[in-house]
C-alpha cells in the first residue's frame, strides 16, 4: 500500500467518529492534514522552547548498537558479518573496540540519512524545522509562528 504506516480503514473510522461527535463532515484526508498540522505546530512550539532541531532528534547511544566489548563479543559473528557483508569493511587485524567504532559509525550515518529523508518528506529544512511553505499549506502560518521560524533562519 502507498502509506503502510496508515491503516486506511482505521482512519476512515476515525473520520466517521469525528463527524459524529463534532457534527462536521470530515474525510480521512482531512484528519491526516489536521494531524500533520498539529505535529508541525508541536515542532514549532518545541523550537520556541529551545528544542526541535536536528541535534535534538537523536536516539539513545544504547540504541545504535553494541556499546561495550562484552556485548560485541557475545554476538561477534553477527556483527563481524554485518561489517563485512553489509558495509564492505575490512576488519582484518582490527580490535573489538575498533570494530565497535566502525559499526556504530555506519549505523549513525544511516540514521542521519533517515533523518534527511524524513525531513524532506515532512517539508522541513535539513535542520528539522518546518519550512514557510509547509506552515502555509497547513494553515498554521500565524504571525507568532512566522516569527519563530524567522528567528531560526527559516524565511
Amino acid at each position: 500500500m502507498p502509506e503502510p504506516a496508515k491503516v486506511m480503514q482505521h482512519v476512515e473510522w476515525y473520520a466517521e467518529y469525528f463527524s459524529a461527535v463534532t457534527g462536521k463532515q470530515t474525510q480521512p484526508a482531512d484528519l491526516i492534514q489536521m494531524s500533520e498540522a498539529v505535529y508541525n505546530f508541536q515542532r514549532i512550539f518545541n523550537l520556541k522552547m529551545g528544542f526541535g532541531t536536528r541535534n535534538h532528534d537523536t536516539i539513545p547511544y544504547r540504541a545504535v548498537g553494541p556499546v561495550n566489548v562484552a556485548e560485541y563479543e557475545s554476538r561477534q559473528e553477527r556483527y563481524d558479518t554485518q561489517l563485512v557483508e553489509k558495509h564492505n569493511a575490512d576488519i582484518t587485524d582490527k580490535s573489538t573496540e575498533e570494530k565497535i567504532a566502525l559499526l556504530r559509525g555506519f549505523r549513525e550515518d544511516l540514521y542521519e540519512k533517515l533523518k534527511d529523508a524524513v525531513y524532506k518528506r515532512r517539508g522541513w529544512t535539513n535542520q528539522g524545522i518546518p519550512t514557510v511553505d509547509t506552515v502555509k499549506r497547513l494553515g498554521i502560518d500565524f504571525p507568532e509562528v512566522m516569527e519563530i521560524l524567522k528567528a531560526n533562519g527559516v524565511e
